[in-house]
């Protein structure tokens, strides 16, 4: 059987009773194979000798000694215990606080194993007070000597005895029957658990860990990949570069060398066999969108249709102006389709889109209705991916002909993550800006001091620029004394910026009122908005200079990120000022100075991951099947990169791998032939 199906409960092995079963519980422990997980967070060797003259508290002694004499030692309590031993390289005191019981297990000149951190106390005598010994007896062989004991991660009553007894007799009972989940050329599943709980040496703790961990990114690998659609082939010409050629030479500026790279990427994918399935990662004002627009034209020229999804309406309406601006001189027919679209207006939209007279639609979840028809769709193109999901994803391909799939983010992605998360899709990434943007500068106010902020945006909004004002509340709460949005907009408008005319924007405003109040913001009819976080996806206004954010220590690297890339759109140098409330915590502290020494969006995702490790990557807690047991994707990044060449190659030998009829990928595991890994390989 495989590890995973023995789930009968943990109180069923031998050693085990209430007491510990509720411990186990509280570790998320209830059955065999999730206690056979519990694997030692470090190891004590007690094979390789440390002699008393050699020991400290970083090496612990591992020796065998003789008992010399007791001794009392007067301490806060009366009396304490003090046995002087002696290894032949040095003698050293065992001192036996609230232990004076060990007097009659010592006695003078009996023979004991002993390990411990003994050290050099201020007079030059080595002594320790955490000890652990055992006599030595030719006729009866050491448990807890002369072997790599392992250390558990404890929890309610449990200790660390109680665990090593269940645990080998567990392995005992269970690890011979237990299957392989790897090809040929690894340490076999069986071997594996013996070898991480009781190993002979650390050499082989370690390769029995790397073996473990490597399956787990291994089959996160198959998994993804199995998330990928699969489409039948595509038909016919798929790309077509007149279109896209006429858009470039028509630009006032030239695009960057990473949209061109891009652009090429999209090509390529568009003229093969399969389906493209591509995430565009990039920063905000990076030109994303009009290496989208580039790749719409791409597939338009070829005959077909392509489709541009926005999460909310305001961003579709702002998409679908840049497309009717740039590309209907070039004949390309674009039309705006989302939820307000009703009636005899909407019935009239949707015939023009099956009859395939309409070249590009721009439009919301409104797409996703099954009413909405494509003569000949080609193309999908899905802003702000992470709004939507894998299903979403495959509801929109499956409106066309096996079209391309090509996903936006303005929130740079860890490459851990990609591997991870979007392991069903390719990756393409644009870091460098377009020529002449100026970094946004970031400054650091504690609360308090909030007024210089003001004014300095007071002088910024004189000169015709506008503000952002962000708080991580709508309303006043009675549970946390934080600012919010309603009390600052008052106060703002009444107290603080009274000449400049403002407004408020949150999730509670109408998309009427939104779409209106952007409109008034980005012509100059309004100077600030006050908002919650809602305006991290918003509308581009190139006379946005600040960007206030209030109790920013309560906003992550990423959201901060994004609200900070809001500014900073034109050529008007722009400011970020995180004003913070003391005190803050070490990680607070981290992440603010994070955020004001580095601007890079790709360098912040990474030390984002860090801080909050892979326990909470966004958007992969939802996926339903990252859950390590061992593997971290963040530490072991070699390792996934290796696991995802090796589950590429099986998928190759054995295309049928992403078959859904295909349930058990361990079973079809055990019949693939060996693939090299050198790193894991114990042949």
């Amino acid at each position: 059987m495989f590890l995973g199906e023995l789930t009968f409960p943990v109180g069923d092995v031998e050693g085990i009773g209430p007491a510990a079963v509720r411990s186990l519980a509280g570790l998320g422990i209830v059955n065999l194979a999730q206690l056979l997980r519990h694997y030692p967070s470090r190891y004590e060797d007690r094979i390789t000798p440390v002699p008393l003259a050699h020991s400290s508290s970083l090496t612990p002694a591992m020796t065998a000694a003789e008992v010399i004499s007791h001794e009392s030692v007067r301490w806060k309590k009366g009396f304490a215990l003090k046995v002087l031993i002696d290894d032949g390289t040095a003698s050293a005191a065992m001192l036996c606080f609230g232990r004076n019981f060990l007097a009659s297990k010592l006695p003078a000149g009996s023979r004991i194993r002993v390990t411990g951190p003994f050290e050099r106390n201020r007079f030059g005598d080595i002594q320790s007070s955490s000890f652990v010994f055992e006599p030595i007896d030719p006729e009866r062989p050491s448990r807890d000597f002369d072997c790599i004991l392992p250390v558990y991660p404890l929890g309610g009553s449990l200790t660390q005895g109680l665990l090593r007894r269940a645990l080998r007799y567990s392995l005992n009972a269970y690890a011979g029957n237990i299957r392989n989940e790897l090809p040929a050329g690894f340490m076999p599943k069986s071997h594996c658990l013996e070898q991480i709980h009781f190993p002979d040496s650390l050499d082989r703790a370690q390769a029995a860990r790397n073996t473990l961990i490597f399956e787990e990114l291994f089959h996160l690998q198959l998994t993804a990949a199995r998330r990928r659609p699969v489409l039948p082939g595509k038909s016919g010409r798929s790309w077509d570069s007149d279109l896209p050629e006429r858009l470039i030479a028509a630009l006032p500026f030239d695009l960057t060398a990473d949209q061109k790279t891009v652009i090429e990427e999209i090509r390529r994918d568009a003229e093969s066999p399969g389906a493209m399935s591509r995430l565009l990662q990039g920063e905000v004002g990076s030109g994303k969108t009009l290496v989208a627009f580039l790749a719409c034209l791409g597939i338009i020229g070829s005959g077909r249709q392509a489709a541009f999804m926005a999460p909310t309406e305001l961003l579709a309406r702002q998409h679908a102006d840049n497309a009717a601006a740039m590309l209907e001189p070039l004949g390309v027919r674009t039309a705006l389709f989302t939820g307000e679209v009703s009636g005899a207006a909407r019935n009239k939209l949707m015939d023009e889109l099956a009859r395939g007279e309409i070249d590009l639609t721009v439009g919301t979840h409104a797409l996703f209705s099954s009413d909405v028809r494509f003569s000949r769709l080609g193309l999908a193109v899905i802003d702000e991916q992470h709004r939507f999901g894998v299903a979403q994803r495959r509801q929109l391909a499956e409106k066309g002909e096996s079209p391309d799939i090509l996903a936006l983010t303005a929130t740079p992605i860890p490459r851990t993550l990609t591997l991870t998360a979007f392991g069903d899709m390719e990756v393409s990434s644009i870091r460098s800006m377009p020529a002449g943007r100026r970094p946004v500068e970031t400054h650091l106010a504690r609360m308090g001091n909030e007024r210089k902020v003001y004014d300095f945006v007071r002088r910024e909004l004189k000169n015709g620029h506008r503000a952002y004002f962000v708080y991580p509340l709508i309303e006043e709460s009675e549970k946390t004394a934080l600012k919010n949005a309603e009390e600052m907009y008052r106060r703002l408008s009444e107290n603080i910026l009274p000449e400049f005319p403002g407004a408020l924007v949150h999730s509670r405003v109408s998309e009427e009122d939104k779409r209106r109040i952007m409109a008034d913001f980005r012509s100059g009819k309004i100077a600030f908005l006050t908002a919650t976080s809602v305006v991290e996806v918003g509308v581009d206004v190139k006379e946005a200079t600040c960007m206030v954010v209030e109790h920013a220590e309560r906003f992550g690297l990423s959201a901060l990120h994004q609200l900070r890339g809001r500014v900073g759109r034109g050529e008007y140098q722009s400011y970020c000022f995180l004003v913070y409330k003391d005190p803050l915590s070490d990680e607070g502290k981290r992440r603010m100075m994070t955020m004001k020494n580095v601007s890079d969006g790709f360098i912040l995702a990474e030390e984002d991951l860090k801080m909050r490790g892979p326990g909470d990557m966004a958007g992969v807690r939802q996926s339903g099947f990252l859950r390590f047991s061992i593997a971290d994707p963040v530490r072991d990044l070699d390792v996934l990169l290796r696991a995802r060449d090796s589950a590429r190659a099986v998928i190759r030998r054995d295309p049928g791998l992403l078959e859904p009829a295909h349930r058990d990928l361990r079973d079809l595991m055990n019949t693939c032939p060996p693939f090299d890994n050198e790193l894991l390989r114990t042949g």
